[in-house]
């Protein structure tokens, strides 16, 4: 029935059934590993699909316990929420009693993951359940923030070097989803605490809190990518929500509350509450196990003795992982604080080469050596015929200026309108149509003038980066920034690093330490000793035997008290650091910017050839549209002025003769200047005809 178990709570209940009386059997008949009675125990391992077998029936048990933790993980999944803290409660059972070298599924990094992915998923149930029952803020955000902390350590255990060799492939996928699911429950978590400022009226706060939960889960989005379409829906409608918020806040608080808006780091962190636990497993109780079938093969007191003495050593762990725990609490936050990584708190080897985007837009430049040399040809070529425009249009605005004031002339002279109150005398039809025409192509052109200059401007600022990737890699080197550090500055340096060496080797230490701890519990068995032992004798039985790990535990607190002085220095360190740090991080910015400019001046070498291009098109059309404008204009101006003169000679012809003392004037015969050039008067405008003894008005004109 174990074997094929109902994927049921029946099946939950047989598991637990078997294993109890697998936990009987084991202490009555010497199935253990190179024992007398121990049969072979064939399982499937999870990961790599092969079949592993041990003559052991404790690898037995631990493949009971595993597939229990498991049928728990998968009706949580289905329905009954509670599920999640039963199987997390198998695996951390199966962690802390059983030897992880059987499988690679049974590895401690693998329970540990497990364990905590349960948790998180059994917190994220209860996070559901308070936001449905509107529960205060502060508590939510406090439950979600707890979701983020059991999915971190699931992280930890995905990152850990040992666990993505087992898993393979899927530990990507896994770190992807826990990642996403890392910054989404910080975002509803900050999310609940910008309710809550906004609760206690604090509006800049409320601020800093919707800015931080729409930025966290825009990485969530991002993260995202790949999920099916129920988390993609989720994802949307809680950027719906936040950003909904985000935007009111700031709204509100820019144009009623100002008030300050704090950095985030400034406000306090948001503390995890845990509201779930791991169900224990108890493989005695027979209110689960059922009634013990083998209890007449060894007496019952040894048993009992044998399981008493497996919870001292429970115990024992417990207390010791309880403080390894909480200081790498400690260890983990303030290195997070810090923000320093052995590996690239200098970072002085990135500027010792080009890096190879560079290197490739170098090379590409490098077989078109034309490429600036084009490029400021065709805006040459643009400016030319840009000019040509200009000055066709300025031509046309010139002589229809000309052609209003010679009309108003006129419009005066005739004494039609009062010079000082005139409005502009309506132009001829055809001037009308040719000034319409060209206040059209003046406010295309200005429009078009525009683009012309911003392409002008964004040639100028690339033309530089293009011309030095097309030189030699010497000058681009040389273009790059790079830090210029002293030699106390160097000495920093090396201090810092000796320092964080020393961290990382007292972790390794650590884990080391855990690691004997544990293998030296699950190796520790007295049932031999216990079966001759009277009862009376049995605690101090119990003492005796637990003195074995006294020397170990000696080991393990002077490491976690030397934490406090390794911390210490790296402090100190880290404060002669921060102004090198400042100085590398502003150069590795200038590097970056360098970097990204040059690369940004290669990818926009094509469309400014293809702008130009379509500018060069454009102001050719343009270009010949003036110039049939600038004809039809002189052919109006023409028309106009042939008017005005005819009207002129009506005015001529209907004004008194001439006084008969005047001479007589001789209009008939041509000025001397007319002669020289061999001209009429009505060559010549109007206002250069000399016509003596007209009246005022007429002379003038």
């Amino acid at each position: 029935s174990a074997v094929n178990v109902p994927r049921d709570f029946e099946g939950c209940s047989t598991l637990r059934k078997y294993f109890g009386q697998l936990h009987y059997l084991q202490s009555r008949i010497p199935m253990g590993a190179e024992q007398e009675a121990a049969v072979p125990i064939a399982w499937t391992e999870i990961f790599s699909g092969k079949t592993v077998t041990h003559e052991d029936i404790k690898y037995e048990q631990a493949c009971i316990l595993y597939n229990l933790g498991a049928l728990h993980s998968m009706l949580g999944a289905m329905d009954k929420r509670v599920s999640e803290e039963c199987a997390a409660g198998a695996f951390t059972y199966l962690r802390d009693h059983f030897p992880h070298s059987y499988s690679v599924d049974m590895s401690h990094q693998i329970l540990n993951l497990n364990i905590n992915l349960m948790l998180g998923q059994a917190q994220e149930c209860l996070l559901e359940k308070s936001m449905l029952d509107n529960r205060k803020s502060f508590l939510v955000a406090r439950i979600s923030a707890q979701v983020v902390d059991y999915y971190k350590e699931a992280c930890r255990a995905l990152e850990n070097s040992e666990t993505a060799s087992l898993l393979g492939k899927i530990q990507k996928d896994w770190k992807k989803l826990v990642q996403m699911k890392i910054y989404y429950f910080a975002a509803v978590a900050h999310l609940h605490m910008g309710k809550q400022a906004e609760e206690q009226q604090k509006f800049g706060e409320r601020v800093i809190y919707f800015q931080s939960a729409l930025d966290k889960l825009n990485e969530a989005i991002k993260l995202a990518k790949g999920q099916p379409e129920t988390v993609q829906e989720a994802l949307r409608f809680t950027m719906d929500v936040i950003g909904g918020k985000y935007n009111s806040a700031k709204k509100d608080n820019d144009f009623i509350y100002h008030e300050a808006v704090p950095a985030l780091d400034t406000l306090q962190s948001v503390k995890g509450a845990p509201l779930v636990k791991a169900l224990p497993v108890n493989p005695t109780d027979p209110a689960v196990t059922g009634p013990d079938i083998f209890a007449k093969l060894v007496p019952m007191a040894a048993h009992e003795a044998s399981s008493l003495y497996s919870e001292e050593k429970a115990k024992l762990l417990r207390d010791v992982m309880a403080k390894i725990e909480a200081k790498n609490e400690v260890l983990d936050q303030f290195m997070d604080s810090m923000q320093l990584d052995p590996e690239t708190v200098d970072n002085l080897e990135m500027y010792s080469h080009i890096p190879p985007i560079l290197m490739e837009k170098c090379a590409a430049l490098s077989v078109r050596p034309d490429t600036v040399k084009n490029l400021v040809q065709s805006m040459q070529v643009l400016s030319g015929v840009f000019t040509d425009v200009e000055a066709s249009l300025k031509e046309i605005r010139d002589l229809l200026e000309e052609d209003e004031a010679q009309e108003r002339k006129l419009q005066e002279l005739l004494g039609k309108v009062p010079p000082a109150q005139g409005s502009p005398p309506p132009p001829a039809p055809g001037l009308a149509e040719v000034s319409k025409e060209c206040s059209k192509y003046m406010e295309v052109h200005e429009k078009a003038s525009f683009t012309n200059t911003e392409l002008h401007k964004a040639m100028n600022l690339h033309i530089g980066n293009l011309r030095l990737l097309s030189g030699p890699l010497e000058q681009v080197r040389a273009a790059l920034p790079s830090p210029a550090l002293t030699e106390d500055d160097k000495q920093v340096l090396q201090n810092l690093k000796r320092i964080l060496a020393k961290v990382q080797e007292m972790r390794d230490q650590r884990m080391s330490l855990e690691q004997q701890l544990r293998e030296m519990i699950q190796k520790d068995d007295i049932t031999t000793s216990l079966v001759t032992t009277d009862r009376s004798e049995m605690k101090k039985l119990f003492e005796e035997q637990l003195k074995k790990y006294d020397q170990i535990k000696v080991y393990l607190e002077q490491n976690l008290a030397a934490q406090e002085n390794v911390l210490k220095a790296l402090t100190d360190a880290n404060v002669k650091y921060a102004t090198v740090r400042k100085a590398l991080a502003e150069v590795e910015h200038k590097w970056n910017t360098t970097v990204q400019n040059l690369v940004a001046s290669y990818e926009a070498y094509e469309d400014l050839m293809k702008k130009s291009q379509e500018g060069k098109d454009f102001y050719t059309d343009l270009e010949g549209k003036a110039a049939k404008l600038l004809e039809k204009a002189r052919a109006a101006c023409q028309a106009a002025e042939a008017n005005r003169q005819q009207i002129l000679e009506k005015e001529m012809k209907k004004q008194p003769p001439p006084r008969p003392t005047a001479p007589k004037p001789a209009l008939q015969k041509k000025p001397p200047e007319l002669e020289a050039a061999g001209l009429d008067a009505g060559d010549l405008p109007l206002g250069s005809l000399v016509l003596p003894d007209l009246p005022e008005e007429l002379r003038s004109l």
